[in-house]
Order: C-alpha cells, then structure tokens, then sequence
C-alpha cells in the first residue's frame, strides 16, 4: 500500500472519529449537566414541585457575584449583592448586562454555585444563562434568573454564592 493511501485512510479515519466525537458531544454534556445538578431537565421539574412547599422556619443568604474572564467589552453586574430567602420558595434575581463593544455581539454566562455540595439543591427554573444573548451596539438589558433553593440543602450550609462567568460567545464563535 503506497505511503499516501495509508495517509488518506489515516485522515479519514480521524475525520471520521471527530464527526462521532461531535455527536457524542451532547449526550455527555447532559450527563455532565446531571452530575453537576444543572440545566437538567428533571431539576427543573423538582424545582417547580420543591416550590410548592417552603421552609418557612429556615433561612439561607444567597450572595450574587459576576465576573468578565476573557476580558471582553462587558459588564455584568448583579441588581442586589445578596438576599435571603427560604428552602422551597420560587425567588427572582437580576443582573444587569452592558455591550461595551461598539458593535452587535453575543454574550453567554456560565453560572457556578459555591459551596459546591450545594451545587444539586440550587435549582434555577428560568435564567439568562440558557441560552446567548444577543446585544446591540452598547446596549444595557436587566437578565433575569429564577432560582429555588431546595427544602433538602444541608443544614450546614446557610450562605450560597451564584456566580457568573460572562463571556463573549461572538468572539468565541469568530476565532
């Protein structure tokens, strides 16, 4: 077999092993997205169920933070720096997003629970980290986020932390 067969067949091979990888990519990341208790669909159903039946005897700070990693012309800043709010009950957050850009670009913010044993009990029924969004040239929008924090979070933890990582899925889709 000549040297350049071999090296064809080699590269179709590898093409062919990254169009599986492709496909096998969404199926992961939902199985990562149930381990990490985010974004599944089932927490999503548990939260509207957990809602119906608050503590009402016990508290939990929840502490908004935000942050802009890759530098780009951004802002994102929680409306309220933290709240209190009771296991089981339905609560809504904002967060206020600028386009620094000068042009029309994609945001997409990445959540992240601290502590991370709290991760699973964090149920978030509607937010803006779902999916990108889409800005105008300097443009300023209020995102919103409605969280449950579970009946069952540890009775250990009493402050949890939301944080956001926004960055600029226009750039990242350009490169």
């Amino acid at each position: 077999m000549s040297e350049n067969r071999r090296l064809t067949l080699k590269l179709a091979a590898m093409a062919a092993g990254s169009f599986a990888f492709g496909f096998a990519l969404v199926p992961l990341y939902d199985v990562f997205c149930e381990i990490a208790g985010i974004g599944s669909r089932a927490n999503l159903e548990r939260a509207a169920v957990v809602a119906e039946a608050p503590d009402a005897d016990r508290r939990v700070v929840v502490e908004f933070t935000s942050s802009v990693p890759d530098g780009g012309a951004w802002t994102l800043l929680p409306a309220v720096s933290s709240m209190e709010v009771e296991p089981g009950r339905l609560y809504e957050a904002h967060y206020v997003a600028t386009n620094l850009a000068g042009r029309p670009a994609t945001g997409q913010a990445v959540p992240s629970i601290a502590p991370a044993r709290a991760n699973r009990h964090f149920r978030k029924t509607e937010c803006f980290c779902f999916t990108p969004q889409a800005f105008e040239a300097d443009e300023r929008r209020e995102l919103r986020v409605r969280f449950v924090v579970d009946r069952e979070l540890p009775a250990g933890i009493d402050r949890l932390t939301l944080s956001y990582a926004f960055y600029d899925a226009s750039r990242a889709g350009a490169g």
